[in-house]
């Protein structure tokens, strides 16, 4: 396993991290893993040696934190691995229930500290943006919560760069911690990020952690242009068929099959290995729902693209409209 820092920070982090959105209820998603099935993946992600694992309260409506935290007690010392969980979305229903709100926040930071059964969290999420929060609470709360000892760093995911730069000016002037990582939707066939927010974490030092880095199993080849679903998470995701079925799309993941069989390596470690090269990326995100989903990340890790295969990867890319996440409407005024 390669390794590196977290940002800025001193943190040190597997180049690969495990999401857990997968493990938790079969009922809230078909494609999930109960938790039985579910331990071999975190057993074969530790024997690889990544350290860094990433879940939040809303996956499995709090399942996926409790076969997170049970799973990492029972086969890693907690100085060994880097946890992390995010908040916003609802667990349960009600006011307050959701949202950055100081009481959501706080709130749903000690419920995560239970669920995953530990007295800290090394790295809290906000999993989007909230305006209907002031900035000011929102960086308050976090800070409050490191001071408190119940989280080591802050970490933010999709927003508008405008957003997280203004986050990150307000947490700077009032002396707060500010977010040391971005994880946003970022993958060779969504690369809006490289407009503005990727050049603004790499200017203030955050960390990239992206979703997503195969287009939730697009650039796997999981679907083709009949609307064919070959996977289990194919045909059960309909979040990601509002992301991924442009006409530009496929003619991306074309390249990547292409380039694939000339290197005589499976799509998705191509598609990975691409993530892996941009420079300002830390550490994809992976979601496994087999075990060798695993192992096809880690070998990833030696695949070395030249220029030449780089440039037809990215050849093909058309812009997108903002995937992933709401960008918030602006009128312009009247001239």
């Amino acid at each position: 396993m390669k390794y590196t820092r977290l940002g800025k920070t001193g943190l040190e982090v597997s180049r690969i991290c495990l999401g857990c959105m997968s493990y938790g209820d079969p009922n809230w998603r078909p494609w999930v893993l109960d938790e039985e099935r579910a331990l071999p993946h975190f057993k074969r992600a530790l024997e690889h040696g990544i350290n860094f694992f990433d879940t939040a309260d809303m996956y499995s409506l709090g399942l996926s934190e409790k076969v997170t935290g049970r799973a990492l007690a029972a086969m890693a010392s907690r100085d060994d691995y880097v946890l992390a969980s995010k908040v916003h979305f609802p667990v349960h229903e009600g006011p307050n229930r959701s949202g950055l709100s100081r009481k959501h926040i706080i709130e749903a930071c000690d419920a995560s500290l239970g669920r995953l059964g530990t007295d800290f969290i090394d790295l809290y999420q906000i999993h989007r943006w909230d305006s209907n929060s002031p900035v000011e609470e929102v960086m308050e709360a976090l800070d409050s919560l490191v001071r408190a000892g119940k989280v080591r760093y802050l970490g933010a995911s999709s927003m508008s760069a405008w957003e997280f730069s203004r986050a990150l000016h307000v947490a700077g002037e009032h002396g707060w911690h500010k977010f040391v990582s971005m994880q946003n939707h970022y993958n060779l066939v969504y690369r809006e990020e490289e407009r503005e927010m990727i050049p603004l974490c790499m200017d203030q030092g955050v960390g990239v952690i992206p979703w997503s880095p195969l287009a939730r199993g697009f650039l796997t080849g999981s679907r083709n242009r009949d609307r064919e679903q070959k996977t289990p998470r194919a045909r059960a995701d309909g979040f990601a068929d509002n992301l991924y079925f442009q006409k530009t799309d496929f003619q991306v993941l074309d390249m990547v099959l292409e380039v694939a069989e000339e290197r005589e390596i499976k799509p998705a470690q191509l598609a990975f290995a691409w993530v892996l090269s941009v420079p300002a990326v830390t550490a994809p995100i992976i979601g496994a729902t087999k075990v060798d989903y695993i192992d096809d990340a880690v070998t990833a890790l030696d695949v070395e693209l030249t220029d030449e295969e780089i440039g037809r990867l990215e050849a093909l890319y058309v812009p997108h409209p903002v995937l992933g996440h709401t960008q918030p409407t602006v009128r312009s005024a009247s001239i």
